[in-house]
């Protein structure tokens, strides 16, 4: 793609706060944009934004066009307008007419972006709006734009889905007393957040991951529910397994109640046995998982079968531990919510966040990064992404 002209420091600290706007309007439309980014822009008039707009679906008209029927709704003529957008704009022909033809259209003169497109086929609608003689700047606040568009990156430069990890903790970073109860550390405003991160995830198709061991311990039904005890609404994530030891047909409440949006991941082995035979003729999926090159399942093929062969396009891992723990160490983890209820066991036998690595000083720890802070009922909701995220580890 051509270079653009960098934004001068006059041009970030002017259109800031109205690209914030841009990204906390985006945001509503999460998992219904998706395969599609989340987008969002306003038009700017005299210090002042004028008209909204947000990518509300897939298929449906993009931020930009959004903004602009939000103008004619509201009287205001785009000509002399600036637009703020978070995602440069699109110049093909998709489900929807470019982008860039609805903005010449409207005889908008300056454009000010946060992120360039990294879709080969859309991208380029900066340089061909600059060609056309619109003043185009960007990226503003580009961190902020890569982290709201990361989903899509992760679809764009990779074979995998978007995998988030949710993990609940003590202060003192334990998940489970030593007898493993875990029943609740969160408190019921965390988990509200949860059943709604799981209806996202299951509104955009996707899937929801626990480790054996939190299988057999919890039989969970990896459901979204609106409040404790609804009936589960849909359309509902698949239900994922990554497990050593299958379980009997009828020894779990998923293969019970929701048997074909089950996902058992084991080795070839198990997926070859007759206990494997037995969860099929149930309805659920067996498939195989090889090991990966330095030992321990592989975790990138097990993401790479859940996108191409199932469809998957968001994992939520919600443990255990040792499974998250594979996950950001294999830089397979895009989003980390961590909710930290204000309880101490105090017990070193408790079972912790993360154990098994054995780092000699700091600079081996796994890094990751604060994206937001905010209080969840009594806990306190982190949400995190790993330092090298922005670099495009996949």
């Amino acid at each position: 793609m051509p270079e653009m002209p960098a934004p001068t420091a006059v041009t970030e600290q002017e259109f800031a706060p109205f690209m914030r706007e841009a990204i906390a309007l985006a945001r509503r439309g999460r998992w219904r944009a998706c395969p599609n980014p989340m987008v969002g822009a306003v038009l700017v008039r005299d210090g002042a934004v004028v008209a909204r707009g947000w990518h509300h679906g897939a298929g449906l008209p993009h931020a930009e066009v959004d903004c602009l029927a939000d103008a004619a709704a509201r009287g205001v003529d785009p000509a002399g307008c600036t637009l703020v957008v978070t995602l440069e704009p699109c110049c093909h022909h998709g489900k929807t007419p470019p982008c860039t033809d609805a903005i010449l259209a409207a005889g908008i003169r300056r454009v000010v972006y946060g992120l360039r497109d990294p879709n080969p086929v859309a991208g380029g609608g900066a340089a061909l709006l600059a060609a056309a003689g619109l003043a185009v700047e960007g990226p503003v606040l580009e961190s902020e734009c890569r982290d709201l568009a990361a989903d899509f990156l992760v679809w764009q430069t990779t074979d995998r889905p978007y995998v988030l990890l949710k993990l609940a903790a003590t202060l003192d970073g334990r998940i489970a007393t030593r007898n493993g109860v875990s029943q609740w550390i969160s408190c019921p405003a965390s988990r509200r957040a949860v059943h709604e991160l799981r209806a996202g995830v299951g509104r955009a198709g996707g899937a929801v991951l626990v480790g054996g061991g939190t299988f057999r311990a919890d039989d969970p039904l990896l459901t979204a529910r609106v409040e404790e005890g609804d009936t589960p609404a849909g359309p509902q994530p698949l239900a994922c397994i990554l497990t050593s030891r299958l379980p009997a047909p009828d020894g779990a409440r998923l293969l019970r109640e929701r048997p074909r949006e089950t996902v058992f991941l084991a080795s070839p082995a198990m997926a070859a046995s007759s206990a494997a035979q037995a969860l099929r003729g149930r309805g659920a999926r067996v498939l195989a998982l090889g090991p990966a090159p330095g030992g321990g399942p592989d975790l990138s093929g097990m993401l790479r079968r859940l996108r191409q062969e199932l469809g998957v396009r968001c994992v939520l891992c919600e443990g255990g531990g040792r499974l998250a723990l594979s996950l950001l160490e294999a830089g397979l983890v895009d989003e980390f919510h961590l909710h930290l209820a204000p309880r101490i066991l105090g017990d070193a036998e408790a079972r912790p966040l993360f154990a098994g690595r054995m780092p000699l000083d700091l600079d081996a720890a796994l890094g990751l990064r604060l994206c937001g802070l905010e209080r969840c009922g009594d806990d306190a909701h982190l949400l995190l992404r790993p330092v090298a995220a922005d670099k495009g580890r996949g």
